[in-house]
């Protein structure tokens, strides 16, 4: 008989359990999924002997548990009933009342020391409490094997060092450009797909997630500088690939030998969000049930990967909309009519966003911000002036619907600033939520030119509009107002200085950080 080691609050180890009862970790694994054995605490072994670096603990109520399934097998029991049985709590079998316990220790029990099922769960409770109040939960930071989440445009955004170390062979983290973290331009570098016949399985997996959301036409776009050698092998593989392919279901299994002479086989996990794919490679051979608990929790994995997305280099068009004499509104309205017009301006401003690609982000100054990513699938830089358009007519209707049921005379404007430029995009760690941030003058001025603006006018900076090609530029109706005389021109097609703009106003102080900026407005769409 196998001697228990049992830790200081009384646990006993898994390995343990399986050398005295002689179970399967498969059916270990079953009996805890039925709910006839606790959930057990993972975390490092208190032995130097042994070689894993994570072990589940189970109270000594486990073996008594294990050896009353066995019993009952024994008498004929189906496994339902066993588990009815158990989870009832129950003092006698079902059929046999004159059953006694007696097989079920491993001697005879004194009347005075035998406990009752409550007694043994509340001693249970008292001895995993304990436990756990030095424990702590496993994260994704605890993972120790390879892990990392791409995005929508199969970017990492998000990798820890071994899969770095076992995967790619290089520090992804350092490559700033998100292009340059696309998870096929690595592979297709470090030699995984030289050619169809001698491709590594990981390709086949990761194609398979691509083919679930993207046609094959996508992969010309997969990322700047692709060839059309590797685009084509890609497309042949795309072709090869089962709808029903094994990544179609949570796991499958890959050698990951193409670094590191090994014949170890992992299982590759991976769980989908809206923000993109969380893929963890555990060996096959691992219990790993303090991963599944870990997995199973979506919101928590998602909000810590999150906050730790690599700060990236990204071309982006940034907008800010602040409504104009907002303070004056806010005095002039009861409070409950107050906040009624600015969730109904949030509520018709949010479809136009969603439309055009807009991501919500954090500003350190005043009105609402949202960000356009350069991305494959979409123009950017048009993306943000048609939002910008959009929003500036639907603020008319609701100014209208306003005056209607409130019976005033103020006019509702959106005052708009919008620019671009190339910045560190990240996100910077908040409760509850998470918001996304970037760090430099492009976001500063867009907020300063929508201060600027007034009357619902629409600013934009003279670098976006040469960043637009010569047909988009030609649709767009911009310039600036000069006044001649006693009357005012609008003159098409210029730029002016903020400074030029405003020589003699009391107000120009206010503008100096943006004085020599080169501004035009945007008027609408030819």
């Amino acid at each position: 008989m196998v001697d228990l080691e049992k830790t200081k609050n009384g646990l006993i180890s898994s390995i343990d359990i399986l050398d005295r009862t002689g179970l399967s970790r498969a059916t270990l694994n079953n009996y805890i999924k039925m709910g006839i054995l606790p959930r057990p605490l993972v975390r490092k072994p208190e032995t130097s002997s042994s070689k894993a670096k994570q072990i589940g603990y189970f109270p000594p109520s486990a073996l008594n548990a294990i050896r009353r399934i066995r019993q009952y097998k024994e008498e004929g029991y189906s496994m339902d009933e066993i588990c009815d049985h158990l989870r009832s709590g129950s003092a006698r079998p079902p059929k046999d009342a004159a059953a006694d316990e007696r097989d079920s220790h491993a001697g005879p029990i004194p009347d005075g020391e035998r406990r009752t099922d409550q007694e043994t769960s509340e001693k249970t409770r008292e001895v995993m409490m304990s436990v756990r109040a030095n424990e702590v939960k496993l994260t994704v930071n605890d993972l120790q094997c390879p892990a990392y989440l791409i995005n929508n445009n199969f970017e990492i955004d998000w990798i820890n060092a071994e899969a770095e170390e076992m995967i790619f062979g290089q520090s992804v983290q350092s490559i700033k450009l998100a292009e340059g973290r696309n998870i096929f331009r690595l592979f297709i570098g470090i030699g995984l797909s030289q050619s169809v016949e001698s491709r590594h399985p990981i390709i086949d997996f990761h194609i398979a997630l691509f083919k679930q959301k993207s046609p094959k036409e996508e992969l010309e776009k997969l990322y700047q500088g692709i060839t059309k050698r590797d685009v084509r092998i890609l497309s042949d593989i795309y072709d090869m690939i089962d709808p029903a392919s094994p990544a179609i279901v949570p796991e499958t299994y890959l050698n990951l030998n193409f670094h590191l002479d090994s014949d170890v086989v992992y299982r590759v996990n991976h769980i989908k969000f809206r923000e993109g794919i969380l893929c963890v490679y555990l060996p096959a051979d691992t219990m790993m049930q303090g991963v599944v608990e870990l997995l199973s929790r979506r919101g928590r994995i998602i909000q810590d990967l999150l906050k730790q997305r690599m700060p990236t280099l990204v071309s982006f068009t940034v907008l800010v909309a602040d409504l104009q004499d907002s303070v004056r509104i806010c005095t002039e309205l009861p409070p409950d009519e107050y906040f009624q017009l600015v969730n109904q301006i949030w509520k018709c401003m949010e479809a136009s966003f969603k439309k055009y690609y807009g991501t919500y982000g954090k500003h350190t100054g005043d009105g609402m911000v949202y960000y356009f990513l350069k991305d494959r699938d979409s123009n950017y830089l048009m993306n943000a002036i048609h939002c910008a358009l959009e929003l500036r007519e639907s603020m008319k209707i609701l100014s209208n619907e306003w005056k209607i049921t409130k019976g005033w005379f103020n006019d509702l404007y959106m005052n708009v600033g919008i620019n671009e430029g190339q910045e560190y995009f990240g996100t910077i760690p908040a409760s509850p939520s998470i918001e996304f941030t970037a760090l430099g003058d492009s976001v500063n001025h867009a907020g300063r030119l929508s201060d600027f603006a007034r009357y619902g006018s629409i600013w934009t900076t003279k670098n976006l509009m040469t960043r637009l090609s010569d047909e988009e530029r030609k649709t767009i109706c911009y310039g600036i107002r000069k006044k001649e005389q006693d009357r005012e021109v609008m003159i098409d097609n210029i730029f002016s200085r903020v400074v030029d703009l405003m020589p003699d106003s009391p107000i120009f102080s206010k503008y100096m950080d943006i004085a020599t900026l080169a501004v035009t407005e945007i008027r609408g769409i030819r």
